[in-house]
């Protein structure tokens, strides 16, 4: 089967995934997913299991150092062979390695003296400007400052939603002109994989609430508002 045809077969079989804010669950779950991912090219197939390594952090080994989990990016990196995947993992690298900055600040470290606790073209820059609050990066980053402003407030829940929406609008940028390719794919994935995030995330949020509510003797309250 021609590589055009095969994904275009794929893609119509994945349904809408709607806006990302507004999903109450996945379009369809992690295991049809794969079903449907088994019409990959191998090659192709290869390239979106790396990125999806690459950036599921919490499967990752946190007995590393930094040294040694950035030189694992960086190999992993270079083996993505499909030049859009590869695009796509060095900016969420890159942008991982901000917000990690801004947490490290947060928590009163001082400004790395090398280059092994990030990854990119960007490090340089945020040491030399540790005490500026978005690295004096506003111009290429513009949500760095208000992300800052929500991790030096404990917003914990509006940082992440700023993020996953960030997320969402590179990954509608990049989205012009593929509509039925192996990037079309790519793209449907991670979208489906912030939707994921998003909507666990806000059930543990809910739960939290309920349980909150529970122990301050509030259990008759309309349960309606505690997703507010």
């Amino acid at each position: 089967m021609a590589d055009s045809h095969r994904y275009v077969m794929l893609l119509s079989s994945l349904p809408y995934h709607g806006p990302l804010f507004g999903a109450k669950q996945t379009p369809l779950s992690r295991i049809r997913l794969d079903q449907r991912l088994e019409l990959l090219e191998p090659e192709d197939a290869r390239c979106l299991e790396i990125l999806g390594q690459l950036l599921d952090w919490p499967k990752q080994d946190r007995e590393r150092s930094d040294a040694e989990a950035m030189r694992w990016a960086r190999g992993q990196v270079e083996a993505i062979t499909h030049p859009f995947a590869r695009a796509l993992a060095v900016w969420r690298l890159e942008y991982r390695s901000l917000i990690a900055a801004l947490r490290r600040r947060h928590r009163g470290e001082p400004a790395p003296l090398d280059a092994a606790w990030g990854f990119g073209r960007w490090l340089g820059q945020v040491r030399r400007n540790w005490s500026e609050p978005a690295f004096r990066l506003e111009g290429a980053f513009p949500w760095l400052g208000e992300a800052n402003r929500r991790i030096e407030t404990g917003d914990a829940l509006g940082l992440e939603r700023l993020l996953l929406g960030v997320v969402w609008s590179h990954l509608d940028r990049i989205s012009d002109g593929h509509a039925f390719d192996f990037e079309a794919v790519v793209i449907y994935v991670m979208r489906w994989e912030l939707i994921a995030r998003w909507t666990s995330y806000d059930a543990e949020a809910t739960e939290r609430r309920f349980e909150a509510l529970v122990e301050a003797g509030l259990a008759g309250t309309d349960l309606s508002r505690i997703a507010a």
